[in-house]
This record gives structure tokens, sequence and C-alpha cells, in this order.
């Protein structure tokens, strides 16, 4: 996963976005980190912004944890790559997650 870091916010709001940039397969065995960061930012209620770009894979475990933190804060899903918003598509998380074009847009959202 790529460095992470914190936007310009709404001042008004008085609150930062946290942008992920996870990068490769994200599965059972390679979710540790991004599970962490995640946490970390709904904890601190930060909006999350992950931006999906660098996703080459992605299970079951990554769309429980896109869920969860879902639940948590307010999660935004930018810059989705074909496969994974195939697969976003099929089980319909895509009717229940904030997605977004760009990582710009999901600043803005």
């Amino acid at each position: 996963m790529s460095t992470q870091h914190d936007a310009p916010g709404d001042p008004l709001a008085g609150e930062l976005p946290r942008i992920v940039a996870p990068h490769g397969d994200l599965d059972t065995d390679t979710l540790g980190p991004l599970r962490h960061t995640l946490t970390e930012a709904a904890d601190a209620g930060q909006v999350v912004v992950l931006d999906a770009r660098g996703i080459t894979f992605a299970d079951s475990s990554f769309l429980n944890l896109l869920l969860s933190t879902h639940q948590r804060t307010d999660l935004r899903v930018a810059a989705v790559p074909p496969q994974l918003a195939r697969l976003l598509r099929i089980v319909g998380v895509d009717q229940v997650l904030k997605v977004y074009t760009t990582a710009e847009e999901a600043l803005t959202g």
C-alpha cells in the first residue's frame, strides 16, 4: 500500500479526509496493513477516500472490510478499476458504498 495522507478538508466541518491508496492484490493474506489504516481512520472519525486505482485483485475479505469501514465512517471509494467495478456491481456493493470517478471528486463528495 502506498503512503496515505490527509487532504485539505472543509475547515467548517473540522475534519481532514484521509486518502488511502492500496496497491496490488487484496485478499485475506495481504489485507492486514489496509485493515489497520482504515480502522485507525474510522476510529478518528475521519472521512476516508479509498483511491482504488492501484488494486489489481480483491476478494470477499476486501469487500467485507469496505462494508465494515462504511458502517463506521464516511467511506468514499474512488478511481475503481474495471475488474473491481465488476465485482462491486455483481455483489451489489456499488449500491451501498459511495463510489466516485476520481479521488478529487470523492474529496468534494
